[in-house]
This record gives C-alpha cells, sequence and structure tokens, in this order.
C-alpha cells in the first residue's frame, strides 16, 4: 500500500482542512477512538510509525501518547467510500483513553496472550531505532543482518536437538528463543508478522 497516495486523495476541503480517523485495534478489532487528521499529521505518523492528531482546541499537532507514553502505533490506514475519512488500525500500547479506560466509550479492551507477540515485535522495533540502547536485541541490529539470521539458524537447531528428548522445559525454552529471533528477523528485514499471518490465511483458502 502506498500511503503517500493514498493521503493525496483524502478529500479535506469537507472537514476544513481535516478528516475523521477511526483508530481500530488490530489484534481485538476493537474501536478505540476518534480523532481528527490532516495531511501533515498523518505524514508525521507515517515518519514515526505512530498516530499523531490536529488538535482542534490546541490547533496543533499531538502525537497520542507523547506525555502518557500510550503510544497507538501504526499498523495500516484506509480511506472510507467518500474519500473523507479514515479507518487507521494500530498497536495500543496501554489505556487509549485520556481518563485511564481501554476505549473512549469505556470499553474493556481485552486481549489474549498470542496478542502479547505483537507487544514484543514494537519493543524489537524500539530497539532496532535506538540502537545505542544497552540491550540484547539492539545488539543483533548493529552486528548486521548475517549475525540475525545466523541467529535464526543457531536456535532452530537447538530446537530440533531438545524435539528429540522429553524435557518440556528445555523445549520450551528453545521454543521461545526461536520465536524471539525470528521476530528480531523479520523486522531486520523491514517486514512484520501480520503479513506472514496474512500470507498463511490467503494460503488456507
Amino acid at each position: 500500500m502506498n500511503y503517500t497516495e493514498l493521503i493525496n486523495q483524502i478529500d479535506f476541503s469537507k472537514g476544513e482542512g481535516l478528516a475523521p480517523a477511526i483508530i481500530q485495534d488490530v489484534q481485538t478489532q476493537k474501536v478505540l477512538m476518534l480523532g481528527y487528521v490532516n495531511k501533515e499529521s498523518l505524514e508525521k505518523t507515517l515518519e514515526d510509525k505512530r498516530v499523531c492528531f490536529y488538535s482542534r482546541s490546541r490547533q496543533c499537532l499531538w502525537t497520542k501518547g507523547e506525555s502518557s507514553g500510550n503510544y497507538l502505533n501504526f499498523i495500516s490506514m484506509s480511506l472510507d467510500c467518500d474519500k473523507d475519512s479514515l479507518l487507521i488500525k494500530v498497536n495500543p500500547i496501554g489505556p487509549v483513553c485520556h481518563t485511564g479506560t481501554d476505549t473512549c466509550w469505556e470499553e474493556e479492551n481485552t486481549k489474549t496472550n498470542i496478542d502479547f507477540l505483537l507487544q514484543l515485535q514494537n519493543v524489537i522495533e524500539e530497539r532496532k531505532k535506538n540502537l545505542s540502547e544497552k540491550s540484547y536485541t539492539a545488539s543483533l541490529f548493529q552486528k548486521g543482518m548475517n549475525k540475525v539470521a545466523q541467529k535464526v539458524g543457531e536456535e532452530a537447531v537447538e530446537l530440533v536437538i531438545e524435539a528429540k528428548d522429553d524435557n518440556k522445559d528445555l523445549f520450551m525454552g528453545e521454543a521461545a528463543d526461536l520465536m524471539f529471533h525470528y521476530l528480531v528477523l523479520l523486522s531486520a528485514k523491514g517486514y512484520k508478522l501480520e503479513e506472514v499471518v496474512t500470507l498463511l490465511t490467503e494460503r488456507h483458502k
């Protein structure tokens, strides 16, 4: 999806330079909030990978979570049939509403344990952006693609070795290690876990 072209298609004239944006959790499909965007805020959203709105009361750009840390990590956006409103899918970090609730309608946004993989993916992305941090993940990115790919291979071999025995703890530990390094490799290549899921879904049809 070329989001730059999509932004250029938006009819901002109907909202005097603004367009409403419905924010939806990509994992749970729950609608989280409604905000307003302009071209500049959407360009900043694409640049930072965090949803940026235009505040009508303050008349300025504001990135959701810039003071609370409860960011809306950008996943995708789509334009409605009238080309004057947006659906933006996100991975939210923490509660969305300023009152502390999950959504602006006081609805619970329940996630499953599987959703943790997407949270972990976000953490890995943060480590990739901040290579100066003293973390194992950042050190992998610093060593380059070959090292990241090599670690996936090593963890896969270790998992196969443990599969031949009956020690659940060791096997699950290696499975977790492989999953983590697999996510790091996806990030290093610039891909998302959601893209892999989409491909698997298409194959299943």
